[in-house]
């Protein structure tokens, strides 16, 4: 079992910066491979970012990419998403989460892909 929990969203302008964290509980975490989502209201949830077991792979939506980027230290157990140049269309919660796959065997802009989920935090972007 792994638990998460996000933190660093809140309210900025756009063209500003915002990192988010997430911190997961249990030993395994160097296990799991972790990505984050976002979700806006009426919307479905969609892929932002995912990083590998090792830290040494990354992957990015097209609409982030070159603007955010993800990171995890094992040894703290926690991922990070750096978030540049914010756009209002950005506005979402933003949700982290763990799977244990790794490899050809996993997709990580599915989140079907995942195992566990975090509760989510909030950034909005004003114009």
């Amino acid at each position: 079992q792994v638990q998460l929990v996000e933190s660093g969203g809140g309210l900025v302008q756009a063209g500003g910066s915002l990192r988010l964290s997430c911190a997961a509980s249990g030993r395994t975490f160097n296990r799991y491979s972790m990505g984050w989502f976002r979700q806006a209201p009426g919307k479905e949830r969609e892929f932002v970012a995912a990083i590998n077991w090792s830290g040494g792979t990354t992957y990015y939506a097209d609409s982030v990419k070159g603007r955010f980027t993800m990171s995890r230290d094992n040894a703290k157990n926690s991922v990070y998403l750096q978030m540049n140049s914010l756009k209002p269309e950005d506005t979402a919660v933003y949700y982290c989460a763990a799977a244990l796959r790794y490899g050809s065997s996993w997709s990580p802009a599915s989140p079907y892909e995942y195992d566990y989920w975090g509760q989510g935090t909030q950034v909005t972007v004003s114009s």
